[in-house]
C-alpha cells in the first residue's frame, strides 16, 4: 500500500519498538525492593499502567510538567492503593525510575527483523515524545540506534505530538515532503492523527488493544508491516 510512495518512515519509540511496560515493570520490580517499598508489583502495576497513560496525556496536552508528570503518576498510585509512602519516598523513586528505565532493553517481537528489512529501502527516523535524557539510552542499549538517522523528541522541538511543529521539524530535518512520509505508532490521537493532520501517511499499531478505527491501516504485530512496504 505504501511501497514505492514513501522514503522515509518515522516511528514512534516507547509502545511501538521499545517495550515500555515491560521494562518499566522491570525497573519497578528493582527499584521498589531497593527502597523497600513493600506494595505487590501486581497491584501496584494493575493500577500504575493507565494511571502513567492518564498523567501523559495531560503531559502531552501541556496541562502538567514534566516534574508533576514524575511526582504526580506515583503519588496517585499509592493513593489509589491506599499505601502510605512519604513525599521524600516517591521523589526517590521517581529518580530511581528515570535512572534505572532505559538499562532495560527489551523490543516488541520482530522489532529488529523488521528495522534490518526496511532500512535497506527506506530512511528511518524517530518521533517521541519521551524525554531526551532517556531516549537516546533507550535506543542504544537495545542495540537499535544505527537504523535511525534522526531522532526529534519532544523537548527538541518544544512541543509534543500531535502538535504539527514537531513533524515540521522530523521533515525538515530528513528533508522530505509529507507526502513521502510514513509516521507509524501506537497512539491514535498523537502519532496517527497528528501526522494526518500535517499531510503524511500513518499506520497504526494497536500496542494497548484499543477498538479498531477507519482513519488509517491497522497492525496488530510488528511483523506485519511487511504487508505494507
Amino acid at each position: 500500500m505504501f511501497k514505492n510512495r514513501v522514503s522515509d518512515i518515522f516511528f514512534d519509540l516507547d509502545h511501538t519498538l521499545w517495550d515500555f511496560e515491560k521494562n518499566s515493570a522491570l525497573t519497578f520490580e528493582k527499584i521498589l525492593a531497593t527502597h523497600k517499598v513493600a506494595v505487590d508489583l501486581t497491584d501496584f502495576l494493575e493500577v500504575y499502567v493507565p494511571a502513567n497513560l492518564e498523567f501523559w496525556k495531560l503531559y502531552r496536552e501541556e496541562r502538567i510538567t514534566k516534574s508533576e508528570l514524575r511526582y504526580q503518576r506515583l503519588k496517585t498510585v499509592f493513593d489509589r492503593l491506599k499505601f502510605k509512602i512519604s513525599d521524600d519516598t516517591i521523589n526517590s523513586l521517581s529518580e530511581a525510575y528515570i535512572a534505572h528505565l532505559s538499562s532495560y532493553s527489551h523490543l516488541f517481537p520482530n522489532a529488529k527483523e523488521i528495522l534490518e528489512y526496511l532500512k535497506p529501502n527506506y530512511r528511518l527516523h524517530i518521533i517521541t515524545n519521551g524525554f531526551q535524557e532517556i531516549q537516546e539510552k533507550k535506543l542504544r542499549n537495545s542495540g537499535i540506534h544505527s537504523f535511525f538517522e534522526h531522532v526529534v523528541d519532544s523537548e527538541m522541538a518544544g512541543v509534543k505530538k500531535p502538535n504539527p511543529i514537531i513533524f515540521e521539524l522530523a521533515l525538515n530535518k530528513a528533508n522530505v515532503d509529507p507526502e513521502k512520509a510514513l509516521m507509524i505508532g501506537d497512539s491514535l490521537e498523537a502519532d496517527i492523527l497528528g501526522a494526518q493532520s500535517f499531510g503524511m501517511h500513518a499506520l497504526h499499531f494497536l500496542a494497548h488493544g484499543e477498538e479498531p478505527h477507519n482513519h488509517c491501516p491497522i497492525i496488530k504485530q510488528l511483523g506485519e508491516i511487511k504487508t505494507y512496504l
